[in-house]
């Protein structure tokens, strides 16, 4: 398989889309927090195997918020995308965001979760990824910020 030495941040953007039901809430008729955290881990992978065109595992979760709550009936949409990239792993951003039909349509963040993605081998070892090209203004601030987290990260776990 040839793979892509450079890849855009749009080629591996990811949204998701769900209506929250009944079997999603709790007795409050909000989300529960771990199943929008499983929605997440999901749409984060799936954002870095599209970049990394490989199996890939999920290493840590920087930063997880909720700022509001989704209720029974939101629509719940998690947007994902390669915010930063090292050799082997990769920093995805994923927000998510509530539609209210009473709201006419207007979607409200809730949740912005950045979490850290490593890509496989055959063998189920780290393997290198494709660069990531930075195309707009945007993307390079959130890479120096991604690249400033991993700083973070290893600084802590050195602690």
């Amino acid at each position: 398989m040839i793979r892509t030495s450079e890849k855009r941040v749009s080629d591996s953007r990811t949204e998701q889309v769900h209506i929250v039901m009944p079997g999603d809430v709790n007795s409050s008729f909000r989300l529960f927090g771990g199943l929008l955290m499983q929605w997440i881990d999901v749409v984060a992978a799936v954002v870095a195997r599209r970049h990394a065109d490989r199996e890939v595992l999920t290493a840590a979760v920087d930063h997880l918020s909720f700022l509001k709550p989704a209720s029974l009936n939101d629509i719940v949409t998690l947007c994902g995308r390669v915010t930063y990239v090292g050799n082997t792993s990769m920093e995805i951003c994923v927000e998510t965001f509530v539609e209210r039909p009473e709201r006419n349509k207007q979607r409200a963040l809730v949740n912005r979760a950045y979490l850290t993605m490593v890509a496989l081998d055959e063998d189920g070892q780290p393997t290198r990824v494709p660069r990531l090209l930075l195309e707009t203004e945007k993307e390079k601030a959130d890479f120096a910020a991604g690249e400033r987290r991993k700083q973070n990260r290893k600084r802590d776990l050195e602690s």
